[in-house]
């Protein structure tokens, strides 16, 4: 994934922060809550857009919204909120969890299936993706897909491991019209 510079930036300070302050997990769980009210409510940036909004409504708006997070989180919102920059905050949090993740040995992986996978199975596909890759560990989102037919589909960042039936069928079928030409 892909991010602005202003946004890496941000989130390069966020980073500092919490290794600072030794508390990433914590922020990294808090700034996930945010960025799920932030992707969620479409109306929600058009409110920090307004300028007949005052920043001084907009950080009230934010220690009312978020009055369980941290003081850091908050400050960090009333930061982007005095910048101008409570539009950039999905990549900066995404920006943000690449690093973490990053320092920790942590890859994101979607895994593709025709079923919910068990307990057992995403622990299979944690364990070997995560040698594979060389990483500490493989944090799994299941996507249950039926187009898929069978087998298994893993994206981790831009690479793809997909052995599904469909695809399958189609290598087959290519090899078939290329045999016939």
């Amino acid at each position: 994934m892909s991010q602005s510079a202003v946004a890496n930036r941000y989130a390069v300070a966020l980073f500092e922060l919490g290794k600072e302050q030794t508390n990433l997990p914590q922020l990294e769980e808090e700034l996930a809550s945010v960025r799920h009210v932030f992707e969620h409510d479409e109306t929600l940036l058009a409110f920090f857009d307004n300028p007949r909004v005052s920043k001084d409504d907009q950080k009230q708006f934010v220690n009312d919204v978020f009055k369980d997070a941290s003081q850091a989180v908050k400050n960090f919102l009333f930061i982007l909120i005095d910048k101008g920059r409570i539009s950039e905050i999905s990549d900066i949090i995404a920006s943000f969890v690449e690093m973490k993740n990053e320092a920790e040995g942590i890859a994101e992986a979607e895994v593709y299936s025709v079923h919910a996978l068990s307990d057992e199975e995403q622990e299979r596909i944690r364990e070997t993706f995560a040698k594979k890759l060389n990483k500490n560990t493989l944090r799994i989102r299941n996507i249950v897909d039926e187009s898929i037919i069978g087998g298994l589909k893993v994206r981790v960042g831009n690479q793809i491991y997909d052995g599904t039936v469909a695809r399958k069928l189609q290598r087959i079928e290519q090899s078939v019209v290329s045999a016939n030409k």
